[in-house]
Parts: C-alpha cells; structure tokens; sequence
C-alpha cells in the first residue's frame, strides 16, 4: 500500500514529521520569526483592513513566515533525492510536499478571513445602530479589499484539486504495478480482481483526504489558538464555571475529546463488518462472473444463498450504523450551539460588539474542528479501517519479499 510509491515509508513519514518539529523549533525557539530581511516593501501592496484595525495579508511579518514555509518545504524533498529515490520520487516526496504547503496557504487565508469578518461586521453594526455613520465608499471599499485574497485562493483551490486528481491516480498505478508484480501468487486469493482495481483506488483517495484533513487540522490549531486564546480574555464567564482563564479553549477540546472518544465507543463494531460486507460481495461477484463463461455456474440456487449472505450482513451494518448515525449526528447538532451556549453570559452583558462575536465564533469552530477530525471523520475511517484489512491480507501472500525495483516491474501502465 505505501512502500509501492512512497521511499521507505516509516522512514519518510518520521523524517516529515521530525523536519516539521525542527523547522517549528528554529522558528520559535531560536527567535528566525523575529527576522524580517528586507520584507518592508511588502507594506506598500497590502490593502487596508478597517483603518488598519485588523492585520494586512502581506504584512512584513506575515511574508516572511509564508517564505520560511516555502524554504522549508523546498528543502524537505533534497534529503531525499538520493538516499532511498524511488520511480516515484516526484510524485509520493515532491508532490506530498507541495499539498502540505499548499495546506498553510489555506489555513492562512482563513485566518485572514477571521480577522476580515470581524471588522466588516463592526462596521455593519456601526452602520445599523447609526444610521448614516458610514458612507456608501466605505462600505463598498471594505468589501473590495477581500477580493484579491479571495480570488488567488480560488485559483489556488482548483489547481491544487487538479494536481491532487493526478497524484492519486499516480499512487494508485504504483500500488497496481506493484500487485501486478506478485499476480501468480495473489490471482489465487478470493476477491483479488477487485483489490487490485476498486481497493487502490479507494484506499489512494481516502488516505490522501484523511491525511491533507489531518495537516490542515493541525496547521489550523498552530494558526487558530493563539487567537482563540486571546479572544477568550473578551468572554466574561462561562455557564456553570464562571470567570475560566482561557475559557474557550478548554471547551473546545472538551468537546472534542469527548466526540472522539464517543465515535470511538459507537462505531466499534463497524469496521468488521465492512471488512464482512466486502467478503460476501466479492464472492457474490465472483460467481455472476463465472456464470458469464460456464453455463453450470451461477444457478438460482447458489445465488440464492449468497445473496442471502449478502443481505443479512447488509441488514446487519443497517442496524449497527442506525445507533452510531443517533451518537454521531446529535453530538455534531449539540457542538454547532456550544458557541452560543458558552458565550451566553458575555452577549446577555453586552461586552462584546457583533464583529467581535463573529470573530470569536468562527475561530472556535475553526479549533473545534480541528480537534474534532477524528470525530468527524469517524465514517470514512471505518471504511478506510475496511480497506486496509482487505489490502493487508492481500500483501500476507507475498510477505517478506523485497519491493522490486522501477526496472524490473513487468506491467508498467502508463508513464509518470
């Protein structure tokens, strides 16, 4: 499943995640993000946010943090270009680089549009509690100054889903060469078609959705609790606990480590029977498609009886998922009014303006949806589980052999 495209996976993962740590540590605990060389320039071509109330896009210090990121992600690929390259280099090193810095981009530009909302919508209140305080210019100007952020984002998104398309499709050949490889051994192994060609496909585009989902949730923590940390010193009290320093934060990791361990309770049962569910319908399959070439195949009765099989495990992961869709669904409605119940003693005292709430808001959902991934993603994880169990009993067959080389594969499907 990974080391079919990426080099030495275990390595690589650790080596990203130590690169992460250590480019985090030369930032903060060496004091680089106090550099700012050169970058004043920057000033000039950012536009203004409310009176420079609110921090510009492309501010010095901004710049530069987007520039380290850039040299950072720059750098991480040439520790790898020799010692273990593989055919897929450009790809599984290059291209997985290129979808993490494109992830702060994001989380950067959704930082931009907290600070941007909370103005605008200062400046709405100021204009419905006095009528005729603002003019049509400065409603109009504020509303233009988001538009070369929010058009570069979009162009943005539609390339990064282009490039994503094809570093899937490029994961999945890899995984498909490389079972192509091994096929006498596997050919034998009950559902074996379809592991090759519905699994690594399946199992490509998930873990690359649950792993840019994970990279953005913990790059919109780094980005996000400073704020939300800063904004709880606006919450007068909290339901219950009254005056809590850092109040916000600590609800929003309540929250989510009790989502999390909630779908963790719920949906334990459902990744086997999905891993069942996949048995039955391979083999459901696998007899329609010998009745295509023998007559004697096929008959009614066996169908039959596996279809049978088929829908008992069906009814059965019907049953299972009514109870988790209760748990999960009514955890997710609760969470979206957390905001509004936690911050019910500072609206009813008044102490915070409309442009101020909404600021708050959006930054702890934004934190509570980071740490809320694994509770959110709990439905497709179940599947991912499915799948991973399917794939790992495929590999058991050909354990212990060594990855063969790019030259000596004997199905090559298309060029990279």
């Amino acid at each position: 499943m990974f080391r079919s495209f990426f080099p030495h996976p275990k390595w690589f993962f650790l080596s990203a995640a130590a690169w992460s740590g250590l480019a985090m540590f030369v930032w903060f605990g060496l004091g680089v993000e106090s550099w700012q060389p050169g970058l004043d320039w920057a000033a000039q071509y950012t536009p203004a946010i409310v009176e420079g109330e609110r921090p510009p896009f492309l501010k010095p210090e901004k710049l530069w943090v987007y520039l380290y990121i850039l040299g950072a992600g720059v750098i991480f690929p040439f520790l790898w270009i020799v010692h273990g390259r593989n055919g897929w280099y450009r790809w599984a090193v290059c291209g997985t680089t290129l979808i993490v810095v494109i992830s702060y981009f994001t989380v950067q530009v959704s930082v931009f549009m907290n600070d941007w909302y909370g103005g605008f919508y200062d400046l709405i209140q100021k204009a419905l509690t006095e009528p005729g305080s603002i003019t049509a210019d400065e409603y109009w100007s504020q509303l233009t100054t988001v538009l070369p952020v929010l058009m570069v984002n979009i162009s943005v998104l539609v390339l990064v889903s282009f490039f994503t398309k094809h570093y899937l499709f490029r994961w999945r050949t890899a995984m498909t060469n490389y079972y192509m490889h091994y096929w006498q051994p596997l050919r034998k192994v009950e559902g074996a078609a379809q592991r090759v060609q519905e699994d690594t496909q399946r199992f490509a585009r998930i873990m690359e959705s649950l792993g840019e989902g994970l990279i953005d949730a913990i790059m919109t923590l780094i980005a996000f609790l400073p704020l939300l940390l800063e904004l709880s010193e606006r919450v007068t009290a909290l339901p219950f606990f009254g005056a809590v320093d850092g109040a916000l934060v600590y609800v929003a990791i309540g929250s989510a480590v009790f989502g999390t361990v909630l779908m963790a309770i719920v949906g334990i049962k459902l990744p086997g029977l999905e891993f069942n569910n996949q048995k039955v319908e391979a083999s459901f399959r696998k007899e329609l498609v010998y009745g295509e070439d023998e007559a004697e195949r096929s008959d009614p009765p066996t169908i039959q009886d596996l279809y049978h099989g088929l829908r008992k495990n069906y009814f059965r992961l019907y049953f299972h998922y009514l109870y988790f869709g209760v748990f999960r669904f009514g955890y997710l409605q609760f969470s979206n009014f957390l905001t509004l119940i936690a911050l019910g003693p500072t609206i009813i005292a008044g102490a915070v303006t409309f442009g101020l709430f909404q600021q708050v808001s959006q930054a702890f959902g934004k934190v509570e949806g980071s740490l809320q991934f694994l509770a959110n993603s709990w439905p497709v994880i179940i599947d991912l589980i499915s799948i991973h169990k399917r794939l790992a009993l495929f590999e058991s067959h050909i354990a212990g052999q060594p990855v063969p080389e790019r030259k000596e594969w004997i199905y090559d499907f298309g060029r990279h």
